[in-house]
């Protein structure tokens, strides 16, 4: 059963402007991303517009799953990264499983699309 839906736009000359400002490792990127999407985002040409795409992500899946916990939320716990196909997922290991257990959620189902100047991302939580 469907029990949560978290959607986020980012935008991507926002998070490139960051970058410009700071690199990739200063406090934004630090506190916002894991060591996994740090690496992954060192490789990309775009870097902005996938760093965009995750914090989009991470965004969605607070709104999926926060109504439905008590605990506090560090973006951090939400470590988005690509299959060897491309397609997108939400790692449901390390500290994210514990809210997720605690809220009652088996599965996260994830979309994320870029377009001109926006990353989007669209989760579902379900039970």
């Amino acid at each position: 059963m469907i029990v949560g839906i978290g959607v986020d736009l980012c935008s991507i000359s926002r998070v490139q402007k960051i970058l410009d400002r700071e690199g990739t490792d200063g406090p934004f990127f630090r506190r916002a991303f894991t060591e996994a999407e740090q690496r992954e985002a060192a490789k990309r040409h775009n870097k902005a517009e996938f760093l965009a795409a995750r914090f989009a992500v991470k965004e969605a899946v607070y709104k999926a799953v926060a109504p439905h916990t008590a605990s506090g939320f560090d973006f951090r716990i939400v470590e988005s990264l690509h299959r060897e196909d491309g397609s997108p997922y939400v790692s449901l290991s390390g500290p994210l499983e514990k809210y997720l257990s605690e809220a009652g959620i088996r599965a996260l189902h994830l979309s994320v699309t870029t377009e001109c100047d926006m990353a989007e991302a669209v989760v579902i939580a379900e039970s």
